[in-house]
């Protein structure tokens, strides 16, 4: 097994072969049941509880992936995200969006091929204010000749829906057992937790398997007040855990953002269409003359080939498309990207 540290690589090396068949279904297995028990995911997986915790660590450290935690949008956001759709100077993308990883509303960001360089989605966090930020502060950065913003609508699925098909349905409906169920009343803002809530929420944020035990240890609290507070969270979805890994590091190498202009009496249809597609990360309603965004991953140019014309084609409604390719994945889910190598998350994203 290759062992690198995940600080100084580079695109070139983001292949396969860092992670290997077992690796996988680990990564399959929390994209179900990301608190799991590793003795638990042991026995799902018939694989020694050692083997799980060494391969846990090892993907962890090595920054091939993270188990996080995803923030409620209405407590985090005063708004609805946009869309960027940027057109930069020849031969200055690659700069422009490392420039953009200066924003922490930048929650996605990636230089594409196409008829624009630059695709991001950018966040109006609590506090931000998004006017300045998209009429002056983005447009006004060295290298941009010009920025289309397109606020989204609807959401219709997001980045942890995706999953890697490859366990059984006993498995899978083993794993599930273990999902903590939100069955408590939505929280409205994040003013409604107290001190303890809000430092949980941020350790959850960071590492969505901390144990009570290391939050108590973290927050100087007891554990069963860490706990009360993880519960919490969890019961009422402010925060939910997701795996982050790089698709490129799982095989899918290929990341793709299609724009569809669609009849509006089709737009619902579509979008419930495509949200349910193996290949969707994000399928959004957003504001302009393509209302139909659609961010997919494929193992190959054949499998985005075979979307397009057999997915896409069947769908009624359909007036338009504009596909763009990533050329580099720059930052995905406030991480900033190396190749399949997971950096930190953007601090400051948490405000009251």
């Amino acid at each position: 097994m290759s062992q690198h540290s995940g600080t100084n690589h580079g695109p070139a090396e983001a292949t396969i072969s860092l992670i290997d068949e077992t690796d996988l279904d680990i990564i399959a297995a929390l994209q179900i049941a990301p608190r799991v028990p590793a003795n638990a995911l042991a026995e799902i997986l018939g694989i020694p509880t050692s083997t799980i915790t060494r391969r846990l660590n090892r993907l962890q450290s090595e920054r091939l992936m993270k188990v996080i935690g995803r923030y409620a949008w209405p407590l985090i956001l005063s708004g609805n995200p946009q869309q960027l759709w940027i057109c930069c100077e020849p031969g200055r993308s690659a700069k422009v969006a490392e420039q953009l990883k200066a924003f922490p509303e930048v929650q996605f960001a990636i230089t594409t091929s196409g008829t624009g360089d630059i695709y991001a989605d950018v966040f109006p966090l609590l506090g931000t204010d998004m006017n300045d930020l998209l009429s002056n502060q983005i447009p006004s950065l060295p290298g941009i000749r010009s920025v289309e913003s397109r606020l989204i609508l609807d959401s219709r699925r997001v980045g942890q829906s995706w999953r890697i098909q490859r366990l059984t349905a006993d498995q899978n409906d083993a794993l599930a057992a273990h999902v903590v169920p939100i069955n408590l009343p939505a929280l409205s803002s994040i003013d409604e937790l107290s001190d303890l809530e809000f430092g949980t929420m941020c350790e959850l944020g960071r590492n969505a398997r901390a144990s009570a035990a290391e939050v108590a240890r973290t927050l100087n609290v007891s554990s069963s007040s860490a706990y009360r507070a993880i519960q919490m969270l969890l019961g009422t979805g402010a925060i939910s855990p997701r795996v982050e890994v790089e698709p490129s590091a799982v095989g899918f190498p290929l990341t793709a953002v299609v724009s569809l202009q669609v009849k509006p009496k089709a737009i619902s249809h579509v979008l419930d269409q495509l949200g349910g597609h193996e290949s969707a990360r994000m399928v959004t309603m957003v504001t302009g003359q393509a209302p139909v965004v659609f961010h997919g991953v494929f193992r190959d140019p054949g499998s985005l080939a075979d979307f397009i014309t057999g997915d896409i084609g069947a769908l009624p409604g359909i007036q338009s498309m504009d596909t763009r390719v990533a050329i580099d994945v720059t930052r995905r889910y406030w991480m900033d990207r190396n190749g399949p190598f997971i950096g930190d998350q953007v601090e400051g994203l948490l405000r009251r």
